[in-house]
């Protein structure tokens, strides 16, 4: 009796496991292939543009300082105008320099009359020599006292102008059209050629530099393997180029790469550029941060969107699909263009394969999947993260 019993324990057992397996199929645990989204690559043509932190800096910004010490009489502009060359600017109140001008008119005077002094002994000696009533020696001595004097009148004119001059800066004009800076002094204030600050900053931002940089790289890509053609003449066969202002709107003018910094960063491996930019209607201000964009065509480009590709040890690859259906991991190389939403494809892949487009997290190398077409990325990669050169931040700033 107790065989029996436990017979049938043994047979429930048994059943509550075999229930249990089929309601783990019912439940969804299958192995059908699941259905994953699957690219089919075409060629195409695109436009990539990198973007590269900059800051702007005007044509010139020249410092407007005192040439003589005094205080501050007349501030006939205000921060922020615009002024022309020749504007007055500041008066400086230095009765000093109007005390020279007149002690140099005096000495000038004393020194006039001292030349015709001379000028008398000279023609009353000249006859007497003539009749050897004096020696030749009273008529030379008479000259060379004519040409003293006559050089003291030569210096107490150049005094006059000097005075002249130091007076004149007492009244300070633009030496260039451009905007005005701060003003830090105030009328009453004491200047002098050795203050600490400038009485103002003019701004000539008639077109304004833009600076930023390239990395070493960049810049031997740039230059090319041709030694005999200069890397100016490569500059100008560049595009022009887009200024992104700070509230992300793109400037209506283009501008022009022109030139490059002389040294590369140590720290950073970066290289200044620069670009200019005409600004007419002063809305760029010399100081304000800003964005280039460089803008470069590519024909036949394969694009890959970055959901479909995954790193290992610093590589990229996609899963590819095979007429099974099953997905096989492949290595790529992509353009150093490409930006955080699409990559250009270099190298691993060619028009006609298919990938997987999303969701690659899940999948083993030979996994079998269900294909579902996914539609094409969009054909337009860019812009670029760069990163800024720490060193480079107060001026200039630096693009990897």
């Amino acid at each position: 009796m107790q065989t029996n019993l436990s017979f049938q324990t043994a047979a429930l057992a048994l059943l509550s496991l075999l229930t249990a397996c089929g309601g783990h199929k019912e439940a969804g645990y299958s192995n059908e292939p699941q259905p994953y989204p699957v690219l089919t690559l075409k060629t195409s043509e695109t436009t990539l543009y990198m973007d590269y932190p900059a800051t702007v800096r005007g044509q010139q910004n020249i410092e407007i300082r005192p040439k003589v010490d005094g205080y501050v009489a007349g501030i006939l502009v205000d921060e922020g105008a615009t002024v022309k060359k020749g504007q007055l600017l500041f008066k400086i109140n230095a009765p000093q320099y109007e005390q020279e001008v007149l002690t140099a008119q005096a000495a000038i005077k004393s020194a006039e009359a001292a030349v015709n002094t001379a000028r008398m002994q000279v023609r009353k000696v000249t006859p007497l020599v003539k009749k050897e009533i004096v020696s030749n020696y009273e008529l030379e001595a008479a000259e060379l006292a004519l040409q003293a004097r006559e050089a003291e009148l030569a210096q107490a004119k150049a005094s006059l102008q000097n005075a002249r001059v130091n007076l004149g800066y007492t009244t300070i004009y633009s030496p260039a059209d451009g905007v005005i800076g701060t003003l830090p002094y105030k009328i009453g204030s004491l200047v002098a050629p050795a203050s600490a600050q400038p009485l103002t900053v003019l701004a000539d931002i008639a077109n304004v530099h833009v600076y930023f940089s390239f990395t070493e790289k960049q810049l031997l890509d740039l230059a090319g393997t041709d030694a005999n053609i200069p890397l100016d003449a490569k500059l100008k066969q560049l595009p022009p180029v887009q200024l992104v202002l700070a509230n992300g709107n793109e400037y209506t003018e283009k501008g022009k790469v022109e030139t490059t910094g002389g040294l590369i960063n140590n720290g950073t491996g970066a290289i200044s550029m620069r670009a200019v930019f005409p600004n007419k209607a002063g809305l760029i201000r010399s100081g304000s941060s800003a964005t280039i964009r460089i803008v470069q065509p590519v024909s036949n480009a394969l694009i890959v969107p970055a959901k479909a590709i995954y790193e290992l040890q610093g590589k990229k690859f996609v899963y590819t699909i095979d007429s099974a259906g099953a997905a096989h991991s492949r290595e790529i190389t992509v353009s150093d263009r490409s930006s955080g939403d699409v990559y250009i494809v270099s190298n691993g892949l060619q028009a006609g394969d298919k990938i997987v487009a999303d969701g690659i997290g899940s999948l083993k190398e030979g996994t079998k999947i269900k294909p579902v077409a996914s539609a094409a990325p969009v054909a337009a990669a860019g812009p670029a993260k760069t990163a800024v050169d720490p060193g480079l931040k107060s001026g200039t700033t630096a693009a990897q």
